[in-house]
């Protein structure tokens, strides 16, 4: 009797809709969908560029939206990109090996009472707003650089180019060192998690065969962790590549391209940041001349978008938004009337 009153009950339970599984299909559906309307919107807003400047736009180091004696504006992405990859790989020197060693301490070595305060302080960081990040950056970071770190690397490699120049505390190695500070917190979850997935038998096997606490580390835990470490090395990457305020307030925003890291630079998301309120205003005053330097932003986002784990969703955010505000609707106030 009770067998048959559970297959009732199992019986009515496969006749209701699953909607757990039904929102994962849906989920698994409307994720590819959403991405290749984000791509379409990008290549489409970035058109009349490839039709202006072609490939040279990739490869010029001009970036003139308004020409002093007139004409059409001189654009190239070159800068753009060039800054995006030297602050990306500066965060990435700095923040790997942090995260590695904080990653190794809160799943390996801390004791208990320590191991829980550590990650709530860490993962804290995350929580922190890139705005604040920048403005820490320009009342403490930039001063600190400019006094400290570059005039002492100037004084002691002056001779490598990488180091030459003049200590302004703005550049891409200061938005280098607040990138790393930022994307330390992902990295270094990521990494303590799949530290925690690995089989103790791992662990256990090495400390048998008379292996020490940090042989077992490096023989037994980071070979068995490899895969996770090189996913946790990209999501950072992707978040330190797509980071806009912070880096904003700075790097200082110059179109240059220079092997010296304390000469200011701009990367692909400061460029849009500070180029689009400057395209709103001079909507009315040039049409044709504003319509390059616009699709030529969309250019650029759209280079950026080209890996998908090299990318931050603010700038493209920031693009639909603007894209929005700035293109007249079909819809008027005035039909209801």
């Amino acid at each position: 009797m009770q067998t048959q009153l559970e297959r009732n009950r199992a019986q009515k339970r496969a006749r209701r809709p699953d909607f757990l599984r039904l929102s994962l299909i849906v989920a698994a559906f409307a994720l590819p969908v959403i991405a290749v309307l984000c791509l379409y919107a990008l290549i489409n807003g970035s058109l009349d560029s490839f039709a202006a400047f072609g490939l040279n736009f990739l490869f010029n180091s001009n970036w003139i939206p308004n020409p002093p004696n007139g004409g059409p504006p001189i654009l190239g992405a070159l800068p753009a990109i060039y800054g995006s990859v030297v602050t990306t790989v500066i965060a990435l020197l700095i923040a790997v090996p942090v995260s590695l060693g904080i990653a190794l301490f809160q799943s390996e070595l801390a004791p208990r009472k320590l191991r829980l305060p550590s990650i709530f302080l860490v993962e804290l960081l995350a929580a922190v707003p890139s705005v604040v990040y920048g403005l820490w950056g320009i009342l403490f970071l930039v001063p600190a650089m400019r006094d400290y770190v570059d005039t002492g690397l100037i004084a002691s490699l002056g001779w490598v180019p990488l180091f030459a120049g003049y200590p302004t505390g703005l550049g891409m190695l200061t938005a280098g060192v607040i990138l790393a500070i930022m994307i330390i917190p992902y990295a270094a979850a990521v990494m303590r998690e799949v530290f925690t997935a690995v089989p103790r038998s791992q662990r256990e096997a090495c400390i048998a065969l008379g292996g020490t606490t940090w042989e077992t580390i490096r023989t037994a835990v980071i070979p068995y962790a490899g895969t996770g470490i090189i996913a946790a090395i990209v999501l950072a990457m992707g978040r330190a590549i797509g980071e806009t305020m912070a880096v904003v307030m700075v790097i200082g925003n110059v179109a240059r391209i220079s092997p010296s890291l304390f000469l200011p630079a701009e990367t692909i998301p400061s460029v849009i940041a500070n180029e689009l309120p400057s395209r709103f205003i001079r909507t009315r005053t040039n049409s044709l001349r504003v319509s390059v330097h616009y699709e030529s932003l969309w250019s650029i986002d759209d280079k950026s978008t080209q890996f998908p784990w090299k990318r931050d969703g603010k700038c493209l955010a920031l693009c639909l938004v603007e894209r929005s505000l700035t293109e007249p609707s079909s819809f008027s106030p005035r039909s209801l009337s």
